[in-house]
This record gives C-alpha cells, structure tokens and sequence, in this order.
C-alpha cells in the first residue's frame, strides 16, 4: 500500500541578519524564501542586527523579488553597529530591483517588530534564526511589557520562542566576527537565554563553498541573488572557490534539521570579554554543529538552494 507523503509542517521563522557588507546573508535569507515557497517555512518577520542607511531597502528587494513584499522589517534604533559595504553589491540592488521602503526611518525599531510578532504567534513556535549580531536579541531581552504583550523580553521570549539558531562563535574555541564585534550583547543573550540554543560555529561555513554554479547559470536573468554574488567573488581572492557558507548553514539546519550532515555537541558556550568564546561540555540546552557529512555535499545542496527562483504565486507569509 502507498502512504501519501504528508505536508510539512512549516517552521515559523524570524530572521535576524547583518544583512552586508557580508553576502552570505543573501544566501541565507534566498534559503529561507525557497523553504518557504516548498512548505517547510513561514516567513514572519526580517529583521537587521546592523543600521547602516539602506539595510531595510536590501531586505526590502529580496522580500520583494520573492514574492513576500509585504513581511515586517526592522532596523535597529538605538547603539548598533553600522558596517560600510565595500564591494557595493547593496548599492546595485537598491538601484537596480523593485522595492518600496527606501529608508531606514520608514520601518519600525527591531525589538518593536520583535515584540509585535512574538505577541501574535503560538506558545513555544517560534523559531529565531540569527546570522549576525545578536544586539537585537540583548534588546528583546531586556525590553519591557507594551502594546503588544504585558510580558517583559525574558517572559515573552520563554513563552512564545521554541529555538534559537545562530551562526555564531568557533568550537570549541576561538574568536568569531559575530560574537565579538557587540561583544556585551553576546555575553548578555548567551548568559540568559531561555530556549535551547543551537550554534553552527565558523568551522562549518568556513570549508562550505558556494556561489559558482549560480553566476555561471545562464539561465538565471535580473536576479537580484546572482547580481550579489556575481559581483562580491570577484573580489575577494579568498572566495575564488566559491564564498564560505556560514549563514546559509544556520538556516539549513534550523528548516531540515541537522541529521544526515551533522551532529550535535551539548554544552554551554562562554563569551569573554573580548567576544571570544570557548565551550564547557556541561547539559545546558545549548548545541554546537559538528561535521559529519563532507562539506561538499553540503556545498551541493546549498548551491542548489541559493539558485532558486521566485514562484509565480503571490506569498503573503
């Protein structure tokens, strides 16, 4: 007897990201549209952990050329980072595709759109994905009860947050741009977050390379995914076999799981005061990725994946 493959049940999503000057972040978010368009995803909210001027626009050109123009963005409004992008692949996107928000100030404060969406969701459904500073989530933490929930941050992100994947740190030890750039953040959230906490550390994306098979696909026209990653290998020497895969490796795992390319390690992860990190080996819920499947056949996946095109139907998740 033949037994119906059953629908996936999609995982919600808020996605945190430092959307440039880095692009892998582009890969990651095209990840997440693709799960979205096959089932596996919803699409809350986009949200960036830098402030730079033009951030909301970049995540309002991918939204947009994914179908999803109409997902929440917010920005930082307070002490962020604000990171310069110097091969200027933002720059062409803003100029060259579709969107409607132009300005930073057009769109709500990140914890605000936090706290709005978190509010809306199921007890324990949420799953955050950040692939950047983890400013945003020191902020949620700390904010207190408002319009939207009576909870303060710890008591809404207990009640409302099932996971929180990162790309984040090195293990089991070392420095990681992530952590140490906002370094009083990452001892902040790390030290009190309340729901199981799973890492994909520098180690992973690092021998993860990807990007060739899509700036060299001539059948891909106007994408705004290949414009970034057409534009950003070329000048980086390091990137010459494709760009390292750090944020897209968060967002497989967080949507898939981690079986058949990973395991897991149990532990808690120390942040020192410089940002660095080292792991203790003690039960705590929180998880590092460690390598089991070859890096190509992630690679291979990934590839893949960031190659996907927008569906003809409107999405309004």
């Amino acid at each position: 007897m033949i037994v119906a493959q059953q629908k996936p049940v999609p995982i919600a999503v808020i996605f945190d990201s430092d959307m440039g000057p880095d692009y892998d972040d582009v890969g990651a978010i095209t990840l997440l549209h693709a799960f979205a368009d096959s089932g596996y995803a919803k699409i809350l909210a986009t949200v960036a952990s830098t402030k730079y001027e033009g951030v909301a626009a970049v995540f309002d050109v991918l939204n947009t050329y994914f179908k999803r123009p109409d997902l929440p963005i917010g920005v930082p409004k307070g002490k962020a980072l604000e990171l310069k992008d110097w091969q200027h692949w933002t720059d062409t996107l803003v100029k060259n595709y579709p969107h409607s928000i132009k300005m930073n100030d057009e769109v709500p404060d990140a914890i605000t759109v936090y706290r709005k969406v978190l509010a809306s969701q199921p007890d324990q459904s949420v799953t955050i994905i950040t692939v950047g500073f983890v400013t945003n989530l020191a902020g949620l933490l700390q904010s207190t009860p408002d319009q939207y929930s009576k909870l303060n941050g710890l008591q809404l992100v207990t009640k409302k947050v099932s996971q929180l994947v990162c790309m984040a740190g090195r293990f089991p030890e070392g420095g990681e741009f992530n952590l140490d750039r906002d370094a009083a953040s990452s001892q902040a959230v790390f030290a009190n977050w309340p729901t199981p906490v799973l890492f994909s550390g520098f180690e992973i994306g690092h021998r993860v390379r990807t990007g060739l098979p899509l700036i060299h696909n001539d059948k891909i026209h106007n994408s705004p995914v290949k414009d970034v990653f057409r534009i950003s290998i070329p000048k980086d020497p390091q990137d010459s076999l494709g760009r390292m895969s750090w944020d897209e490796t968060a967002v497989l795992v967080a949507i898939k799981g981690y079986l058949p390319w990973y395991k897991l390690n149990e532990g808690k992860i120390i942040i020192n005061k410089d940002g660095s990190n080292r792991w203790s080996n003690v039960p705590a819920s929180q998880y590092h990725l460690v390598e089991v499947a070859s890096p190509s056949v992630v690679a291979q996946l990934i590839n893949k994946l960031i190659m996907h095109q927008p569906v003809a139907s409107f999405h309004s998740q």
